[in-house]
């Protein structure tokens, strides 16, 4: 099994507003993220708007981020569905695009048992002969993975992984303590990276690592290294970015945050909507406290997408 840690950013998707996807804004994304030092990349996940994009502008985003990568990182794509066919449809088309991994997002209209939860992950992992991440994230999913579903979905020989958005770090422990070796968690940023490196994650997925790589970067090196002081330090000094993304939309934070260094990401999806004017500024603020000596390309803030 391919061996995932480290940083994975969870990618923004550049969308016109004509629903072109913006390829070569997503590549050039992908290339500085990796010059960056990042481990991975995770394509249509929670802040790639997964949930607000049609079948093709889903390829093209992964087609996009495989081609960008060129074999440097792993490429974990998102897959979710209401459908469990539509799920397996989408990890196969992946995987033959060349996806080294899987993230297997449930959606939910009606609610589900535990046995159809847990089908459905099962389904995605019998599909495709690379290996799954789990994502899990009680604030969003109308029916989440209990600790005995995901216990017995680490059984599966291709299900290695779980992402867990719940902001209960005590359910980490619980899962590790549970799963052992055969389910490695990563954090999100609803938790304390350095927190969960502590207790034995693996890193983390997360949508500010768009916004601050190198930082992120250097974070889970001194969290491997051990070096627990100065890793707070700077675990203290990054919450800001995280305290940030927690008060606005996931997308509309990351794309603003982008757009201020420089990316023309364009404006989330509809009928999501760009951050305010005031809201941007706090983004800025955050921005600019964690990299004084290189200020904005911009000079200040504005909404995302706009001339």
């Amino acid at each position: 099994m391919t061996d995932f840690r480290g940083v994975f950013p969870y990618l923004v998707s550049p969308v016109d507003a004509d629903g072109t996807v913006r390829t070569n804004v997503l590549a050039k994304l992908c290339d500085d993220l990796i010059g960056a030092g990042v481990h991975g990349l995770t394509p249509l996940g929670s802040t790639g708007e997964f949930a607000y994009l049609n079948a093709a502008q889903r390829m093209a985003i992964v087609q996009t981020t495989i081609e960008a990568a060129k074999g440097r990182v792993p490429v974990v794509a998102g897959v979710a569905s209401t459908s469990t066919a539509d799920a397996v449809t989408q990890a196969k088309a992946y995987q033959k695009l060349g996806a080294n991994g899987i993230l297997a997002i449930l959606e939910a209209y009606f609610p589900l048992t535990e046995a159809q939860v847990e089908s459905y992950f099962r389904s995605i992992a019998d599909a495709v002969d690379i290996p799954v991440v789990i994502y899990t994230n009680p604030q969003f999913q109308r029916s989440d993975l209990t600790l005995d579903v995901i216990a017995r979905l680490a059984e599966h020989p291709r299900i290695g992984y779980i992402k867990d958005a719940s902001t209960n770090t005590g359910r980490l422990l619980s899962i590790m303590n549970r799963c052992g070796d055969a389910l490695r968690v990563f954090s999100a940023s609803a938790h304390i990276p350095a927190a969960v490196m502590l207790i034995g994650g693996l890193g983390w997925m997360a949508g500010p690592a768009c916004i601050i790589p190198r930082q992120s970067v250097a974070l889970y090196d001194l969290c491997k290294a051990g070096r627990w002081d100065e890793a707070m330090v700077l675990q203290r000094r990054l919450w800001r970015i995280n305290e940030a993304f927690a008060r606005f939309n996931l997308a509309a934070c990351i794309k603003a945050g982008l757009a201020i260094q420089g990316y023309d990401v364009g404006d989330p999806v509809p009928p999501q909507a760009a951050l305010s004017a005031d809201a941007c500024k706090v983004v800025e603020a955050a921005l600019r406290e964690l990299a004084s000596e290189q200020p904005s390309r911009h000079g200040q803030c504005r909404r995302v997408g706009k001339a």
